[in-house]
């Protein structure tokens, strides 16, 4: 055999066995979620999941070195890569996570080569090995036919096929509740078909302090999504907390505002396969990366935006909104995300670089979210048409953050950008809402602000800047915080008090009479800047005084240094069997 095939060969086969131990590993991390959920080990789960994230990129390293240490790359031909690349998809023809070893070709592919964008034939631009039909060991989800009247049953039996060792407080009272509020739903019990059917995936779905079971009951042509949150009682017993029936509400779980799901998948393009069955709205990228594979969602995402981009003639503008002092924020009218660069010079009031901005965004994915902080999706050297940017955003791009652009034939390259969902800044919608005289809208908008700050600190995230401009509001309402170049761990501020002034001439001066370190924090302070509006003071008042209290933000600080966990519940408190059916007993 050539030199030339057997080295080819050598090469696929050492990017294989690369890709394989990295999933290994992140299998047997999410796998053992389910020990760590039994046994209520909830700082560990967190740990686990800001472990997870690096494990990737180690593996890439490790065998992007194992690669040069055994060949000279740059003596490497085109044609051996070629056949590298072919020799590769042959391996993956049987393989279980085709779609994610080519991820992570391209990924060692870009590394070992130092190249910084590319349009040939030696990575995966599209999909070479299909997913459909893969089958795992055991299946991706299992099937239950209830007959009349055995529906309890059936369900007992669902919950006891997950192996939980844990027992239930009252596995019984939890069924009878999913079944009337499933009843509550529909209206009335609809025929039963002959292929009447549970499904559920076989995998739990474990986060913070829950376990989801995930499926749907098929009944004729018509399909019936759930969601079936675990939980642990006080006592330290199993107990099902609700069931949620709505597409939109499941979606939810699934928002990139909250933490990864740890999930043990054989094969993962099924269990998107399926989800997306339950949330045809969902994109396929934002699924893989709640479950953890965040390389596999950035794949999917940028061969999203080049189909939308082949698919549409709209221009990339200048994001509406107040400029920040930071970043630099465009967006695409016709497709839902943002896209934000570091500026090369910050505002006078910044004291960070762009080291420190990368790290904050870097934080921001291996903590708990609690729905309250936009995920984003972090890129490299992106190559876009540069006739689709809008001249005022090239003007812009070159004046703010020149060192980030370059130009290469008929494309804009990025060297470095963030990508998230696009919200609209909250600022924007209380003036509108102001304008409009909707003051319901302003009051529930404005306790779900308080109610964000309050949520990020408990689990240990101070925002920092707390202006409304960095805050935006989902479709779903919900206030979601997306500017992070001065967000801190709780646990490092210092929250105080202002001292009283040593005399009433230096209390009216307007000068600070006191010394202010840098992590020092002052939430008196916070009105001055935060409640210029009467309505929005009010609002805020009536629900959130205690921010504007230091008590409320040291003794948070003391749970957090106490290894106290919060409940975070991703969905409404009054969906809760214990509050659905509490106010059915008062009624």
């Amino acid at each position: 055999m050539p030199s030339t095939d057997l080295t080819a060969q050598r090469i696929s086969s050492v990017l294989v066995d690369g890709f394989n131990k990295h999933y290994r590993l992140f299998r047997d991390c999410s796998a053992r979620a389910k020990q760590r959920f039994e046994e209520a080990r909830w700082i560990d789960g967190q740990r686990a999941v800001k472990d997870r994230i690096q494990f990737y990129d180690d593996r890439v390293l490790e065998t992007t070195q194992q690669l040069r240490y055994e060949f000279t790359i740059d003596e490497l031909s085109d044609e051996v890569w070629q056949q590298a690349k072919l020799n590769y998809i042959g391996l993956l023809i049987n393989h279980r996570q085709p779609e994610l070893a080519e991820t992570f070709f391209n990924s060692v592919f870009c590394k070992i080569l130092d190249r910084t964008y590319f349009h040939n034939e030696f990575i995966f631009v599209r999909p070479a090995v299909s997913t459909e039909y893969i089958e795992s060991d055991p299946p991706a989800y299992r099937s239950y036919y209830p007959h009349p009247g055995e529906l309890h049953q059936v369900i007992h039996q669902m919950l006891l096929d997950f192996g939980w060792t844990r027992e239930f407080q009252d596995i019984d009272r939890d069924i009878e509740f999913v079944v009337r509020t499933v009843r509550r739903h529909l209206g009335e019990w609809p025929q039963q078909e002959v292929n009447f059917q549970i499904q559920v995936l076989n995998s739990a779905f474990y986060r913070n302090k829950g376990a989801y079971v995930i499926g749907k009951a098929i009944n004729g042509p018509i399909e019936y999504p759930f969601a079936i949150p675990v939980l642990h009682s006080p006592e330290g017993k199993f107990f099902l907390d609700t069931i949620l029936l709505d597409a939109w509400r499941i979606s939810i779980l699934f928002s990139l505002s909250r933490a990864y799901f740890m999930v043990d998948m054989e094969v993962p393009s099924a269990y998107v396969q399926y989800l997306r069955s339950i949330m045809p709205n969902k994109p396929r990228s934002e699924l893989y990366t709640m479950l953890g594979l965040g390389k596999q969602g950035k794949t999917m995402f940028f061969r999203d935006l080049i189909f939308h981009l082949h698919h549409s003639a709209d221009k990339f503008i200048v994001a509406p909104g107040i400029p920040g002092l930071v970043m630099l924020v465009f967006t695409l009218p016709s497709y839902p995300y943002v896209f934000k660069l570091i500026k090369d010079v910050f505002g006078k009031s910044k004291e960070v670089d762009h080291e420190t901005v990368r790290g904050k965004y870097q934080l921001v994915k291996q903590v708990d979210r609690v729905g309250r902080m936009a995920d984003t999706l972090e890129f490299s050297y992106v190559a876009l048409p540069r006739n689709r940017f809008s001249q005022e955003l090239i003007d812009t791009l070159y004046e703010l953050a020149p060192s980030l652009i370059m130009e290469d034939g008929d494309d804009l390259i990025i060297k470095h950008v963030y990508i998230e969902r696009r919200m609209e800044p909250l600022n924007m919608f209380l003036e509108r809402m102001e304008q409009s005289g909707k003051d319901d809208q302003i009051e529930s908008v404005v306790r779900e602000y308080g109610n964000a700050i309050r949520e990020l600190a408990i689990a240990n995230i101070f925002p920092g800047d707390m202006l409304w401009k960095n805050f935006g509001i989902t479709r779903y309402g919900r206030v979601v915080f997306y500017d992070y170049d001065e967000i801190e761990y709780m646990t490092s501020c210092n929250f105080r008090r202002i001292p009283q002034a040593p005399d009433f001439e230096t209390e009216m001066s307007g000068e600070t009479w006191y010394s202010v370190a840098r992590n020092d924090v002052f939430p008196e302070e916070f009105a001055t800047f935060l409640l210029v509006s009467g309505r929005i003071r009010a609002a805020f008042i009536r629900d959130h005084a205690d921010l504007l209290d230091v008590e409320f933000w040291k003794n948070a600080q003391n749970e957090i240094r106490q290894g106290v966990v919060r409940d975070f519940y991703p969905y409404s408190e009054s969906l809760r069997f214990c509050n659905a059916f509490a106010l059915d007993s008062a009624g």
